[in-house]
């Protein structure tokens, strides 16, 4: 039971006895095991070992500060000197992992102890405000709300095909594209997937805000909303000119036409700052605009861009023919810092390097990597997953676009 709920019942039952002019006795408060009690109840030698045991953490912890405050020296150093021809060397970066914690163990008693005696003291600290991650739920209703706006739902297959028209158009390779969606989504993935939720089953938490196929964050769809909604626009106008059009289709795209002109003067308020971008996509006229990667029509063209744009920046640092696992350490790490970790030197560079500390511990599949192990790691990973059906369904959707494209379609 939530501590501060059982609080207020136990208040609330004394206010109803006192109304009804009853007396009892103290009401005795709700408090956790105190360090003095938990201390009174170990062994002399229990009381040791943990003594020891805490001032080992306590060493480990300090040489990890040290280390990642070298980490993050090194990074704000190679940051001033980036440009399209710096080539970095070993000296630039930490070439060793974070230091191993090689102290000593809690006894599984001692350990069973001392984890009780920390949870009495989590309970009876007052959980602080909700701030649950929004759901595409929240995202939808934001986008009703602020833009009168609601995206177009389309099956999964014909998500598909639509966004590999889009790929081709822009002249991404089918296996650049449908191997990062088989690494971001498992290869099962669907267009309105959010991270942490399981495509198929809808369980599990939102732990992020990434949606759809290339998994855009909240920041990435105000990110390209800014810099490419004249195109968007532009690319749903010539739709719209289709005289072959139905009336109705044709009022469709007339009216996600207008909600994009006022969602792209939104977004070019802001500046064109990664930052305000990620404080903005928490605001409910930016949240409104993330529902635009679930749309039909604009949903692939978004998502497509995205990945369009991680290859056009590779190419202007000579990167060229990028591989799938290429592409999604851009994704992954960010486009700059990918990129710096694909040269010689960031090959072999532990990836911490390349990861805040935070992120670092976060994702499992990075721990312990070099650059070169990390691309080797995310190959094999999309190739694993390239197996699943909603990847397979994928490479057909390419292969059927690119034969009515031969056949002149």
């Amino acid at each position: 039971m939530n501590c501060a709920f059982q609080r207020w019942r136990i208040f609330a039952a004394a206010a109803v006895v006192a109304a009804l002019g009853l007396t009892v006795g103290p009401v005795p408060p709700v408090r956790a095991m105190s360090t003095t009690d938990f201390l009174a109840s170990l062994t002399a030698d229990e009381a040791a070992e943990l003594q020891a045991w805490k001032q080992a953490r306590r060493a480990h912890e300090h040489h990890l500060d040290v280390y990642w405050d070298k980490v993050d020296a090194k990074r704000e150093a190679r940051k001033k000197r980036r440009s399209r021809d710096t080539l970095f060397s070993a000296d630039d970066y930490v070439m060793t992992l974070p230091p191993a914690y090689t102290g000593p163990k809690l006894s599984n008693a001692l350990a069973a102890k001392y984890s009780k005696f920390l949870s009495s003291q989590e309970e009876s600290t007052p959980a602080p405000p909700s701030s649950q991650m929004p759901v595409v739920a929240d995202y939808l209703e934001a986008a009703r709300r602020v833009y009168g706006f609601v995206p177009e739902r389309v099956s999964e297959k014909e998500f598909k095909r639509r966004y590999a028209e889009e790929a081709h158009a822009l002249g991404l390779e089918k296996d650049q594209v449908v191997r990062v969606y088989a690494l971001e989504t498992g290869g099962i993935g669907t267009y309105d997937m959010q991270a942490g939720i399981h495509p198929i089953k809808k369980t599990g938490r939102a732990i992020s805000s990434a949606l759809g196929y290339a998994q855009l964050l909240d920041a990435n769809s105000v990110n390209e909303l800014s810099k490419n909604g004249k195109l968007f626009i532009a690319h749903l106008q010539r739709k719209a000119a289709n005289p072959n059009l139905s009336s109705k289709r044709q009022h469709e795209l007339k009216y996600k036409i207008t909600i994009l002109k006022r969602m792209y003067a939104n977004a070019k308020r802001v500046p064109y700052i990664w930052e305000r971008h990620q404080s903005y996509a928490k605001t409910a006229e930016g949240m409104g605009m993330h529902v635009l990667n679930i749309d039909g029509d604009i949903g692939p063209m978004l998502q497509a861009m995205k990945l369009k744009g991680l290859i056009d920046m590779a190419a202007k640092y000579g990167r060229t023919n990028m591989s799938g696992a290429e592409v999604e350490v851009m994704n992954l790490s960010g486009p700059a810092t990918g990129l710096e970790l694909m040269q010689p030197a960031g090959l072999k560079a532990p990836v911490t390097n390349f990861f805040a500390r935070r992120a670092y511990y976060v994702n499992k599949m990075v721990i312990g990597l070099t650059g070169e192990q990390l691309l080797a790691e995310l190959d094999r990973r999309m190739t694993a997953s390239m197996k699943a059906q909603g990847a397979i369904e994928f490479a057909e959707a390419f292969d059927e676009v690119l034969a009515a494209k031969t056949a002149g379609r």
